[in-house]
């Protein structure tokens, strides 16, 4: 199996994406976004005020809550050059860990404008409530195409507040304009709460506070995990074939509550987001993991774990159960792991039955996952999408898939 996933082509994942589908702003009003529905084959169109219209009884929907950062630094040398620090994860430390920090830390980095930086460090100075701050940034050396950077800062306060302050909120590339204030709070899902992604879980940004009272109202259940969307989420599938493409390794951040919460829902489990959906399908393959070896010292789901490994013919229940066990002998109520699970065509999902989600790039990961949910019938629905004025990627409209 592995050999034919590893030899499918991502030509067969192309479609055409006029630029000007490409959703460049939020519309004003969240929840006003159009939504498209796969429910028992059929493709049907609503708003996504609607969603908890369309949800079967007694689903659980999951969601991210991690919260976007002002990852982009901008310093300015003397010459009048700009040299752009992109944090990406801290460096060989948690992340919740990393914001807490006083006067100093280091991240792992990506740097433009890399060549106008000689040598020395960058600094500038910027301002909190009125206080006058400066922070110092010091290049180290290269590990792949990022680095290593120290930063240190006067004053009192801690990493989150200094990225708070001096930098600006990360836009995908292909939006192709600068942040502008606004983004500052449209980039965010309403229920962001644990700082760390470098791009939001767009998915989420269509919820507001009214569409989770009608939730409620409905009796649909809700769970929240967190994992950290790194920038590789927008990288393409630059290869031919899907083998050959690497993965991006992501930060995972999950409760002993959350996972016996999920593990004990009877209904349907619907994922907002890709992220959603990865961090539950890799917290089943870590369960699995530790069936095999109980004295796994961490969690790391590798790219081709699913494809490898023995499931031992275990449900979601059961693999969440074995984390649980491996949590209690720990000692612990919360853990923080990583992965770099592909999900792609082939693969036999889990833990859900259903994906709220935008549209996403052509020949991206994140089209290899949805096609893994709802075969070639993503085909019908992104075509579906572009003959009735959907707007497409992060800031644009939404998806509901049954299955």
């Amino acid at each position: 199996m592995l050999d034919d996933l590893r030899s499918i082509p991502i030509a067969d994942y192309d479609y055409p994406l006029p630029d000007g589908r490409i959703a460049r702003y939020p519309l004003e009003q969240r929840d006003h976004s159009k939504l498209l529905c796969l429910k028992d084959g059929k493709i049907t169109d609503y708003h996504f005020y609607d969603l908890p219209l369309l949800l079967p009884a007694n689903a659980m929907l999951v969601f991210n809550d991690t919260k976007v950062i002002h990852a982009r630094l901008l310093f300015r040398k003397e010459t009048g050059a700009v040299i752009e620090i992109f944090c990406l994860e801290p460096y060989r430390m948690a992340v919740s860990e990393a914001f807490e920090q006083r006067q100093r830390c280091t991240w792992m980095c990506f740097i433009g404008n890399n060549k106008k930086w000689k040598e020395g460090s960058m600094s500038g100075e910027w301002q909190i409530e009125g206080e006058r701050f400066r922070l110092v940034a010091t290049r180290r050396e290269a590990v792949g195409n990022a680095w290593i950077v120290d930063f240190e800062w006067t004053g009192g306060m801690s990493f989150a507040e200094v990225i708070e302050n001096a930098g600006v909120i990360p836009l995908p590339p292909y939006l192709g304009r600068e942040a502008e204030e606004s983004d500052a709070e449209r980039y965010q899902t309403v229920y962001a709460h644990y700082e760390g992604s470098v791009a939001a879980p767009t998915a989420g940004l269509h919820f507001t506070p009214e569409v989770f009272d009608a939730l409620k109202q409905k009796g649909i259940d809700t769970e929240y995990l967190t994992l950290h969307v790194g920038a590789g989420t927008f990288k393409p599938v630059s290869t031919e074939t899907i083998g050959a493409h690497e993965m991006h390794v992501e930060k995972v951040f999950v409760t002993t509550e959350m996972l016996r919460h999920i593990a004990a829902h009877q209904g349907p489990c619907i994922a907002v987001g890709t992220t959603s959906v990865r961090t539950m399908e890799s917290l089943y393959w870590f369960g699995v993991r530790l069936k095999h070896n109980p004295e796994l010292e961490a969690m790391h789901i590798d790219q081709w774990d699913p494809y490898t490994l023995d499931d031992c013919g275990m449900d979601c229940a059961a693999a969440y159960t074995e984390v649980l066990r491996w949590m209690e002998r720990s000692g612990i109520d919360h853990m923080e792991g990583e992965t770099q699970l592909m999900i792609a065509p082939g693969y036999r999902y889990r833990t859900i039955n259903g994906l709220v989600t935008n549209f996403h790039q052509p020949k991206s990961t994140l089209l290899l996952l949805v096609s893994a949910l709802i075969g070639d019938r993503w085909r019908d629905c992104y075509r579906y999408a572009l003959d009735h004025d959907f707007r497409f990627l992060s800031y644009g409209d939404s998806c509901l898939f049954l299955v």
